[in-house]
């Protein structure tokens, strides 16, 4: 049997088995809207730990934080790691906020809308949108791009069946059926990813001998002190945080959660777990850096120079597989919770069963393009930093409005525009040069410096200018308890 036919049934039983999964789990409830959408206050425990960390443990682990290793070495891992790890543990406090505000909320343009109006709204809408498009491109480019190093499998069918697969019983049984896969990925993903490295390791004699090469050659890689690793850290610090602010998964979970403690507790304990796992992933590129590999495939590369055995490929599929599903669920899922909000307005006469049955038919409809898209072979890690770059605009004025009252729509708006204008000036190009005669253009951390700066700059500039009598300006956030309901509480529930 071939390895292309090995990988072909791997890859078939186990996206089979998972959707199996989330199918028999979703048929034991009842679902309506509300539990499709945000499964409010249903879990605790173990299972919102591990939700939180599997869904955002995605199959771009295998791409992006190697890559980062092979290139910019031990400092650059520490600033993925911080920056990966910090937006959960920044939910410790963030999310009790936004649940005593709004605790019958549903997603984070919700909040928007009714804390900044319509304008601020629409740009939060196609931020989201925006960022949750491109990581779902970017997660189904990273297992299309897996599967055909490793069995030569054409990149369009893998995303077909991983999407197929995963749709099914997303569509079928919404975020809690989501949520309990995610806890059966998780038990698989942590183990298989220490084996993983242990593979590797072992077929290249032991740490020490593997790293030997790279300290011959490449001995910045194993030094903190290397100042464009750090500087390109402080990049994946800044638009890290920045982005996972806007992934509605996570929004979605602090409302899954059975109460603010176990927010606390989930997210905190997340993002603990979050940093040995990215350091594990990022080690696998300073090891591919044995035999010179330095791409977002440097890992798989390192796999194929090793000619590890079937079994092997197949443990690594199995763990490619875990990880891109654990994460394609939440952003399907995440993307239509916040689409429905519109669905709501777009339609108001219709009901609760109407908008359960169209947000299904939208999340298939969804995965056609992002299956085209993937089939591309883009870079994983320019595609997460283009959207990473749109978030960081916006990120403190959204933010800034949680906690103070006199930060307006006008003001979020002009401030998050100004800062994604003058981020996208720095931005380079798919092959990390300028596209202009700037100075500083091309360089990431004045790129996401940039939008940071600006943004801060213009809401603090207008709280000082803005007159300070004029307290019936002033946000109300009362306002947010009594103006955002559940769904079964403002839609009819027969045809």
């Amino acid at each position: 049997m071939s390895i292309g036919a090995i990988a072909l049934v791997v890859t078939l039983v186990t996206t089979a088995v998972f959707s199996l999964i989330g199918i028999v789990n979703a048929s034991r409830h009842r679902i309506n809207l509300e539990d499709y959408m945000v499964s409010r206050n249903r879990f605790g425990g173990w299972m919102a730990f591990a939700t939180v960390v599997a869904s955002t443990m995605g199959a771009w682990i295998l791409f992006s934080p190697p890559e980062v290793g092979a290139t910019s070495g031990v400092a650059g891992i520490a600033g993925y790691c911080i920056g990966q790890a910090v937006p959960s543990i920044g939910f410790v406090w963030i999310g009790p906020r936004i649940r005593q505000l709004m605790p019958q909320g549903h997603s984070l343009n919700e909040y928007v809308l009714h804390r900044f109006g319509n304008a601020m709204y629409a740009l939060t809408l196609l931020i989201i949108a925006f960022y949750m498009l491109v990581y779902l491109v970017a997660e189904l480019t990273a297992i299309a791009k897996a599967v055909n190093i490793l069995a030569d499998v054409p990149l369009g069918w893998t995303a077909l069946v991983v999407i197929t697969a995963t749709f099914v019983y997303t569509t079928y049984g919404g975020l809690g059926a989501t949520i309990f896969t995610d806890a059966i990925q998780f038990v698989i993903i942590t183990p298989l990813l220490l084996i993983v490295l242990a593979i590797a390791v072992g077929n290249l004699g032991g740490i020490t001998a593997a790293l030997e090469p790279v300290r011959l050659n490449a001995p910045e890689l194993l030094s903190f002190s290397n100042g464009p690793a750090i500087k390109f850290g402080l990049t994946l610090v800044i638009a890290i945080i920045s982005a996972e602010m806007f992934n509605q998964g996570n929004w979605q979970r602090i409302y899954a959660c059975r109460t603010d403690n176990t927010v606390r507790r989930s997210f905190l304990a997340s993002g603990l777990v979050i940093l040995p796992m990215l350091c594990i992933s990022g080690l696998l590129g300073i090891l591919a850096m044995h035999f010179g590999f330095n791409s977002d495939i440097a890992f798989f590369s390192l796999l194929q120079e090793l000619a590890i055995p079937i079994w092997a490929i197949a443990l690594v599929l199995i763990l490619a597989l875990a990880l891109v599903m654990s994460s394609l669920d939440s952003l399907l899922n995440g993307l239509i919770s916040v689409l429905i909000l519109d669905l709501r307005r777009l339609l108001p006469q219709s009901n609760e069963n109407g908008l359960l049955r169209l947000s299904r038919i939208l999340t298939v409809a969804i995965s056609i393009p992002v299956i085209l898209v993937a089939a591309q072979g883009y870079n994983v890690l320019y595609l997460f930093l283009l959207a990473d770059l749109v978030c960081a605009g916006a990120l403190f004025p959204v933010l800034y409005g949680l906690y103070n009252r006199r930060i307006n729509g006008m003001t979020a708006l002009v401030s998050s525009v100004a800062g994604i204008g003058v981020g996208a000036i720095f931005f380079p190009k798919p092959d990390f040069s300028p596209w202009n005669n700037v100075p500083f253009a091309g360089d990431l951390l004045v790129s996401f410096s940039a939008p940071i700066v600006v943004s801060v700059a213009v809401v603090l500039i207008w709280n000082a200018i803005a007159p300070q009598s004029d307290t019936a300006a002033d946000f109300e956030f009362s306002r947010l308890k009594t103006d955002v309901k559940a769904y079964s509480e403002v839609l009819p529930t027969q045809d």
